[in-house]
């Protein structure tokens, strides 16, 4: 009789093991390229400088041991940036306190959107500026890093405020790697992104 239940006992283990539902991972997004020695080469976020609403420099080490969320805006969108910002500060507010999370807004409008005028932008939303860089920098530089997102950021004296861009939210890795995206006008998308996001966090900080 005790060899039988230590033998139930064991099936029912190997139940719970193979019934347990397959840890979802994010993919590594972009092209990938095979080096001389095969290993496998993953698309990844060139470096980069700019400068954000304190003055302060911000470069991919300032992202080091931190996920980070990505997006491209101007202060004076007529569009879409209010409803990607308002998303955006539900990311915010839920991920204020981890200091694993971070969020980066690049102002296409390289112009106008000065350091004070970030400044007074992140005031108005009610951001911590060391958790929610918003930046400003060169011009060739800001729309050039736009593809490495895989976003879009062109000026268009057609489209409405003079810029055409992309509403698309975009997530970073440690590595520097672009592991989901969604539309940042979308409400909906935006809470299975945040999904993602835990997803991530999972996988590069394994308790």
């Amino acid at each position: 009789m005790k060899r039988i239940i230590l033998i139930l006992l064991a099936l029912i283990a190997l139940a719970v093991f193979f019934l347990q539902p397959e840890k979802r991972t994010l993919p590594i997004l972009g092209n990938r390229d095979v080096s001389p020695a095969g290993d496998t080469v993953y698309h990844q976020v060139p470096d980069f400088a700019f400068i954000d609403q304190d003055s302060q420099m911000v470069t991919n080490a300032t992202f080091a041991s931190q996920v980070y969320v990505v997006d491209f805006f101007f202060i004076h969108c007529p569009t879409i940036c209010p409803r990607v910002k308002k998303n955006g500060l539900r990311i915010y507010e839920k991920y204020k306190d981890d200091d694993r999370v971070a969020l980066l807004s690049h102002s296409i409008d390289t112009r106008n959107d000065t350091v004070a005028a970030l400044k007074r932008h992140a005031l108005k939303l009610g951001i911590d500026t060391k958790k929610w860089h918003l930046v400003t920098g060169d011009h060739d530089a800001i729309y050039g890093i736009a593809d490495d997102y895989f976003s879009v950021a062109t000026e268009d004296p057609d489209a409405p405020g003079g810029f055409d861009h992309s509403g698309r939210m975009i997530l970073v890795d440690k590595n520097r790697h672009v592991r989901s995206f969604c539309d940042g006008t979308d409400a909906e998308d935006v809470s299975r992104f945040m999904e993602d996001i835990d997803v991530l966090l999972e996988e590069q900080y394994p308790k």
